[in-house]
């Protein structure tokens, strides 16, 4: 009898993420994070993540990866996806930055992906 239940993978929760209200990917620059269609910018400390998903590569490091969900004090959601590891987010300096100070409250929800 096996005991491993099958997982979803990361492409599987992106699909979904739109029908979620997490459909658009949050941009981190120098001026802060702002979510594609959006022209609002919003600071590190105006989001919170509501949730995240981490994926790890059975055999390959380089299929590790997370997602994390945001939501903006004004109600925009949004998401970012991005490598952890040796194969993170280091082209863009700005990136570890705003994602340290940004608040982390997960919510629980029935209808999780």
């Amino acid at each position: 009898m096996s005991t491993s239940k099958s997982m979803t993978t990361y492409s599987q929760v992106l699909n979904l993420l739109p029908e979620k209200g997490y459909g658009n990917e949050l941009k981190i620059s120098s001026d802060g994070g702002r979510f594609d269609g959006s022209e609002t910018v919003f600071g590190p400390e105006e989001l919170k993540i509501t949730k995240v998903y981490r994926f790890e590569g059975e055999s390959d490091p380089g299929d590790m990866a997370v997602i994390y969900l945001f939501e903006s004090e004004s109600g925009e959601k949004g998401y970012t996806l991005n490598a952890y590891g040796p194969y993170s987010d280091q082209d863009n300096p700005h990136y570890d930055e705003f994602m340290k100070r940004v608040a982390i409250e997960e919510i629980e929800d029935r209808d999780s992906i």
